[in-house]
């Protein structure tokens, strides 16, 4: 089984998106964990200059990993919310 991230941008212009993308992981996986009720930090450096986001996690668990829907669901995100990179990982869980 696959626990799939996605780090979302947390913003008011972001807010229609993140509707979205629940609605379409729990059409498509059954279910959608967000972490948005207290937005994370991220902090990295870019050159010299240091950046930072506040950003909301949505998981999904599931039990096939189809690497070509996760590529095209960052893109479309990455488009959408005109971020360089948006991060969506996979791992790999035991259910207990």
């Amino acid at each position: 089984m696959w626990l799939v991230q996605i780090f979302l941008p947390f913003s008011a212009g972001s807010q229609g998106a993140l509707q979205d993308i629940k609605e379409e992981l729990t059409n498509r996986f059954g279910g959608v964990t967000a972490y948005n009720r207290a937005p994370a930090e991220g902090v990295w450096r870019d050159g010299n200059k240091k950046e930072k986001d506040d950003i909301v996690i949505v998981e999904v668990m599931t039990n096939e990993l189809d690497r070509a829907y996760w590529s095209d669901l960052r893109n479309r995100l990455e488009h959408q919310l005109n971020q360089h990179e948006i991060v969506v990982r996979a791992s790999g869980i035991d259910r207990l």
